[in-house]
């Protein structure tokens, strides 16, 4: 079994007017090569403090963290951000789609921060549209659409660049049941095509859809990682 990310002992801690708030408090995790992992627990128990980190959007306070067999805990923001270009595409529960950008533009910027050609982003940009069903959609803007079809294009964009790993943070949040059905149907797809997804979510619903569900409580895994 070959290991996507490994956390050891990760702590994360928060100062604000002098009260120290720990988010994480020496967790321990493993996510496989392939595999698709839930994250769950109340608001406020970490779980997107972690899924930051995984993502090299921030760094721990303490312990080491591995992504692809690289030391990461430790980067500065420069060398996170070298590593995740084009390595890891996130969802949000919000989308984070720029509005003054059209499906087809949003959807290329990550193929652009990579240097790609513009030969090379059309065509990928191109073909991960017609994957996702939404090129009839190519020109509108994100104001333009549904919010199932907001959530198509940031999957889109997350995986244009073919990254190792997906991370969704609460992905059908913002979603009727309708749409959050097919959003799941998508990452569940990609999954069984080989991509490696941890998931942050509330819904006992989509985690089913998971190999393994964590569950986070007061910043530690109470259940085996």
């Amino acid at each position: 079994m070959m290991i996507m990310l490994r956390a050891e002992k990760l702590t994360k801690r928060f100062l604000a007017d002098e009260v120290e708030t720990t988010a994480l408090d020496q967790v321990d995790f493993e996510v496989a090569k392939g595999e698709f992992v839930a994250i769950m627990g109340p608001s406020g128990c970490g779980k997107s403090t972690l899924l930051n980190i995984i993502g090299l959007l921030d760094s721990p306070t303490g312990g080491t963290c591995f992504f692809d067999g690289t030391e990461v805990a430790g980067l500065k923001e420069q060398s996170r951000s070298r590593l995740r270009k084009g390595n890891i595409g996130f969802v949000f529960q919000s989308f984070n789609l720029i509005d003054e950008l059209t499906v087809r533009e949003n959807i290329a910027l990550p193929l652009l921060y990579l240097g790609k050609s513009p030969d090379e982003r059309a065509r990928r940009t191109g073909e991960v549209m017609e994957r996702l069903g939404i090129s009839h959609r190519a020109s509108h803007f994100p104001q333009q659409l549904s919010g199932g079809q907001q959530q198509r294009v940031a999957i889109a964009r997350a995986i244009v660049a073919g990254p190792k790993l997906i991370l969704a943070d609460e992905p059908t949040g913002n979603l009727d049941s309708t749409h959050g059905h097919e959003v799941m149907d998508l990452l569940a797809g990609l999954n069984q095509e080989g991509a490696t997804i941890v998931m942050v979510t509330h819904s006992p619903v989509d985690c089913q859809r998971a190999h393994r569900i964590v569950n986070l409580f007061d910043g530690k895994i109470v259940n085996p990682a």
